[in-house]
């Protein structure tokens, strides 16, 4: 496992200690987590916000700081004797917790006996997301499991959002390392994507790369020819001539800080001129996008911008019409841009999501749309210097949708059905990039990758 110095772990605690001023605070690490029987395991991934807070990179662990009393402790098992003979051997645990600054460990099953000395009014917890989680704090708090989200602690949310949320220097080193591994990643796959290939040898190529970098992926990647499906996970098709690969995917470095990057390219050597026109009109959103990243700042009036610049080209290329604020407010746009421009990213890729998108991107005063696509932006709180957040507009033609949509009648001021028979077969186009958000304004993470169509073609010929 890869730890910060000590000093990091006991600061963001003194920190979280301050913020939330009393009680019981209650972090859940996770188990290994069964396949298909129980000891055939998913790869094991811990809490991001227990990594956060005390580093140790290892199942069946629970941390709690009871801010009253001052006190820090770790609760779990040494591997024992047999254990070594199948995993070898790791650290004393109290040995591990001094590397993180806490000095009290108590053995696994002492939890029980801890939670019931506590009043079900000082205690703090998280939204569980774990089932084997969540049966321990029903356990542990003496409340039937349907009730255990009763317990989850807006206050201790809060505080771990607003700590989470600005990046350090450390961090940014381990981000700036993802993204560089994922620009490898993505390299490759630009460089090495052929007609004739299956999606499947490149998603290969893909997992490979990142175990050979001593990381793993940050998420499932899409490597796709159908990139119209947002999140496509199936990997089964030929790359043909005259289509289009969308890869989405990103390196996860060994102490779990994600990097998440989207390119589109030509399975030929060059994009047609329809294939040009849409991609040009995607990356002059990212790039206007982009130039608003500031401090202050609403992501949402990001967002907004970006699907009033997809619009205008839109409407350019004879696809929409009528006025372009009006087309936006009313979400015409989203048959061609259904999702949200970008997210927080951090130890998750999608940074805190399970702690609650109305926390992590949104406010008191700034609630999540119910309108379709823009119900689909994760971010839409004010910039902060020290945010790390994605940008990636896209144009996504969906046959499935525009028939829905022209059948209902919708938004017949805004869009030229007519036109829409031209482009039933395009596909979709995606281009992504992480930056954080600097006093003056962003700066990218990571290399530069090859986004403009001219540097997208050289890749492809090489």
């Amino acid at each position: 496992m890869k730890l910060f110095p000590k000093e990091v772990y006991q600061e963001r605690r003194k920190r979280l200690k301050q913020l939330m001023g009393k009680g019981v605070l209650v972090f859940m690490g996770n188990e290994e987590s069964s396949i298909n029987y129980k000891d055939n395991w998913y790869p094991f991934r811990q809490d991001s916000s227990f990594l956060y807070f005390f580093g140790l990179d290892l199942p069946g662990l629970v941390a709690i700081i009871d801010v009253d009393q001052n006190l820090e402790v770790i609760f779990g098992d040494d591997v024992s004797t047999e254990d070594t003979v199948w995993f070898g051997s790791v650290p004393a645990l109290s040995t591990l917790a001094e590397s993180v600054g806490v000095s009290s460990v108590r053995p696994a099953a002492a939890m029980d006996t801890f939670s019931k000395t506590v009043s079900l009014e000082r205690v703090h917890l998280l939204p569980p997301y774990r089932p084997e989680n969540l049966l321990k704090i029903a356990e542990w708090f003496r409340v039937p499991v349907p009730q255990v989200p009763r317990l989850v602690s807006e206050s201790f949310i809060r505080s771990i959002v607003s700590l989470r949320s600005i990046k350090s220097e450390a961090e940014l080193v381990e981000l700036n390392h993802a993204v560089s591994l994922s620009v490898e990643l993505h390299k490759t796959v630009m460089r090495g994507a052929r007609e004739g290939m299956y999606e499947y040898e490149l998603l290969g190529k893909v997992m490979g790369g990142a175990a050979a970098a001593g990381g793993s992926l940050s998420f499932p990647p899409i490597i796709t020819t159908q990139g119209q499906i947002l999140h496509n996970h199936v990997y089964s098709r030929k790359l043909a001539e005259g289509g289009m690969l969308l890869g989405d995917f990103g390196a996860e470095a060994p102490s779990h800080y994600a990097g998440d990057i989207t390119r589109t390219i030509p399975v030929d050597p060059t994009f047609s001129s329809q294939q040009r026109e849409v991609y040009q009109l995607v990356l002059d959103a990212y790039q206007l996008a982009v130039g608003a990243l500031k401090p202050g700042m609403f992501f949402k009036e990001v967002h907004l911008m970006a699907c009033a610049r997809l619009t205008e080209g839109l409407k350019s290329m004879g696809l929409m019409k009528g006025d372009t604020h009006e087309a936006v407010a009313q979400g015409a746009h989203a048959l061609f841009f259904q999702c949200g421009l970008g997210h927080m990213m951090g130890l998750d890729v999608h940074d805190m999501e399970d702690l609650g998108e109305q926390y992590v991107g949104y406010t008191d005063t700034l609630k999540k749309s119910t309108q379709f696509g823009l119900k689909s932006l994760r971010l839409g709180r004010q910039l902060e210097a020290g945010f790390v957040v994605t940008v990636e507009p896209g144009l996504y033609f969906i046959p499935q949708l525009m028939d829905q949509w022209q059948a209902a009648g919708l938004h017949t001021d805004f869009i030229n059905y007519g036109e829409l028979k031209h482009f039933r077969d395009f596909g979709g186009i995606r281009v992504e990039d992480a930056y954080l958000i600097t006093p003056k304004g962003s700066e990218v993470l990571g290399p530069p990758l090859e986004i403009e169509i001219e540097e997208v073609e050289a890749l492809r010929a090489l």
